[in-house]
């Protein structure tokens, strides 16, 4: 078992193709881990595990898998690039003390790591960045920096030199202890360790001195020492970067071209470095469950009471698999744990450290860990499980919501119960990913984040589930809001046989801002004074109630709605009666307040070659798109459009060929506007 100082969690996150998975297969490699070494495009990876990915060669789903690297234990996840899987990236982020984010050293920051970098900054997640694919024909480490800086906003410091370009790019200048170091680029061979080539001990000077004084802007005693024109030695240096990068104040910036081996091991040093163990980061904050008004706190130690958070739900051979960050105190296999979100105990029936698909048995987890329960039948991402005398409730992970939906239907009766079940087992998995059954065609609806993301439920679902299902055209999920203003007014009546049920009620919808959301008021008038307030709640919840399906059926949004009366019977049921007449009064209000469709728009970023701008622009332009931006991205050209989602489809296809396959493009929703013509 290593010290809690000698634990590193850490990601490598970046955007699609940046190299990532290739930097996390040489980490495993390089730790013994692996005795050989799968390529991404061999699809032999060991953490792209799933047949998806293999056949893609992209990363799906978050991997977990634990190394060791110099007496330190490293539990590492390897993360999705890809827009459609961002939520697999965001859960990660919450649970890991550190990332490495790989960027490509000819196209530095790309769309998918500006995304990425706010999910961290969001978390406050200390970061490493390693410039990959150095030896790539134009690429440049400077440029790449320069990049970080500018569209980052970070404080990007080096603290490497690389040693040659493209082709002859084979080592690296370590900047804190002046030394150079050389790859021979066999995967077995560590770098040899030599003095720095004389032609370019000035440059390495001059870098030196940018990071001392990065480092003196964040630290008084360097600054003093820097001033003084003495010398600092490297252990010095060492501690000053490795404050600063746990406080998120700089990035530490290193480099190499991990497909060829080159820049693994310094960067497997700066890990333990400089990022932080479970005892370095902040205490993880939550509320008393029962009072949320009350804070709490709790130390990464294993005496302090247990606190985990479930971050990942996976399916093994129909069997349910939780992931959990322990953030404090010790969980055994057959302790019985409570669910905070569901108020029950729950009992880990089994526990596992995880290397990717293979997995070893634990007897304990302690403070610090990432591990795997099995026998938690409730627990769903997000979930905080906590000693049951110690409640306490942890931040949960925000979900997004779906923008895009399919119709799915099986072949009989049969499919159709296999169908149900995988279904609800990849929603369990999956927060992003939604199912339901359209009440008046009887057809199920799959909705999810993308075209890619639904393509590979299906797919996971006949291979994993044996499910055979026939998909539909992906559709649109629109949303509805009002233009105007209208006053709603209904009178909900029934007679059972115990008792009668009666309400009244009026309010006033009105239309908000795109983007600021739904708003439920109550203005009574002082006659109401006298009601009681669970009939106003019931009211109110009628309102909520009604805003989930506007005219056509869709979530309402950015529309205010004020209930001004209610009006009771004497001996009715009035909490029924005001619910159910509170929420016919709103569908009315709604119809009288000039109701209107809002549709899915998405930021879309096209880098493509000078000569065929005019086509991608023409194009996007044909799509209803509005052109945002042309910018300058190295030799190519990036063009920001806001796009409806539906004039989206089938886009790939049509840019390839517009470009001769020479352009990239990456799409996130942005936001609802309305629908025009």
């Amino acid at each position: 078992m290593a010290k809690i100082d000698q634990v590193r969690n850490l990601g490598v996150v970046a955007h699609i193709d940046a190299g990532k998975t290739t930097v996390s297969e040489r980490f495993l490699f390089h730790s013994g881990k692996i005795h050989k070494v799968g390529e991404v495009h061999d699809g032999e990876t060991e953490m792209d595990w799933m047949e998806q990915e293999r056949e893609r060669g992209i990363t799906i789903t978050a991997a977990a898998t634990t190394f060791e690297w110099k007496k330190h234990e490293i539990h590492l996840i390897d993360t999705p690039g890809h827009v459609d899987f961002t939520i697999e990236v965001e859960r990660s982020l919450r649970v890991l003390d550190g990332a490495v984010v790989v960027f490509c050293g000819v196209a530095g920051v790309q769309p998918q790591s500006e995304t990425v970098w706010h999910q961290a900054d969001k978390f406050k997640v200390p970061r490493l960045a390693f410039i990959n694919k150095l030896d790539r024909v134009g690429a440049s480490f400077q440029n790449a920096v320069a990049d970080i800086k500018e569209r980052l906003g970070a404080n990007a410091v080096p603290v490497q030199l690389p040693i040659g370009t493209e082709d002859a790019f084979d080592g690296v200048i370590d900047l804190v202890r002046m030394k150079a170091l050389m790859f021979s680029g066999e995967v077995t061979e560590a770098p040899e360790v030599t003095e720095i080539p004389a032609d370019l001990q000035g440059a390495a000077a001059e870098a030196r001195d940018q990071m001392i004084q990065s480092l003196a802007d964040l630290d008084d005693a360097i600054a003093t020492k820097y001033l003084e024109g003495q010398e600092l030695t490297a252990a010095e240096l060492d501690a000053t970067i490795r404050k600063a990068t746990i406080a998120v104040k700089m990035i530490p910036v290193l480099a190499g071209t991990a497909l060829r081996n080159k820049g693994i091991h310094p960067l497997l040093d700066a890990v333990i470095a400089y990022l932080p163990s479970p005892a370095d980061v902040p205490p993880v904050s939550g509320v008393l469950p029962s009072n949320p008004e009350t804070q709490l706190t709790r130390t990464p130690k294993n005496n302090e009471p247990l606190a985990a958070l479930a971050f990942k739900i996976a399916m093994d051979e129909g069997r349910k698999v939780v992931f959990l960050r322990i953030f404090s105190g010790t969980l055994e296999a057959g302790a019985e744990i409570l669910n905070v979100r569901t108020g029950k105990k729950e009992k880990v029936a089994r526990l596992f450290r995880v290397h990717a698909a293979k997995r070893e048995r634990l007897e304990k987890a302690v403070a610090g860990e990432i591990v795997a329960a099995a026998g938690l039948k409730d627990a769903t991402t997000g979930d905080t499980l906590c000693d049951p005398k110690a409640p306490i409730l942890l931040e949960r992970i925000d979900t997004y919501e779906p923008v895009i939906s399919q119709a799915i239907e099986a072949d009989n009766s049969a499919a159709k119960e296999k169908l149900d079940f995988a279904l609800n087992k990849m929603a369990e998995e999956d927060p992003t990913f939604r199912y339901h059954e359209d009440a008046d065609t009887g057809q199920t609806l799959i909705r999810g984040m993308g075209e890619l993301h639904l393509e590979i439920i299906v797919d996971r679902m006949k291979r994993e589930y044996g499910v055979l299902a026939r998909a539909g055209k992906p559709q649109v999920v629109y949303r509805e809001t009002v233009l105007g203003e209208g006053e709603g007014h209904a009178v909900f009546e029934r007679d059972l046989k115990e008792q009668s049920i009666y309400g009244e009620a009026t309010c006033i919808v009105r239309s908000r801002p795109r983007g600021s959301g739904m708003d439920f008021k109550r203005k009574l008038p002082a006659s109401a004074a006298l009601l009681p307030e669970p009939i106003v709640a019931a009211a109110m919840q009628g309102l909520r109630d009604a805003a989930s399906s506007g005219p056509d059926g869709y979530p309402l949004e950015d529309v205010e709605v004020t209930l001004t009366n209610i009006v009771l019977k004497e001996g009715a049921n009035g909490e029924i009666g005001a619910r159910a007449a509170a929420a016919e009064a709103f569908r009315r209000g709604v119809q009288n307040a000039t109701p209107s469709r809002l549709e899915p728009i998405m930021a879309v970023e096209v880098t493509v070659d000078d000569e065929f701008m005019g086509g991608v622009i023409g194009d996007l332009n044909q799509r209803r798109g509005q052109v945002q931006d042309v910018g300058a991205r190295g030799a190519k050209k990036l063009v920001s459009a806001l796009v409806p989602l539906r004039n989206m489809f089938g886009y790939s296809t049509r840019v390839r060929s517009l470009t001769e396959g020479r352009a990239t493009f990456s799409m996130q929703p942005h936001s609802y506007d309305t629908l025009q013509g």
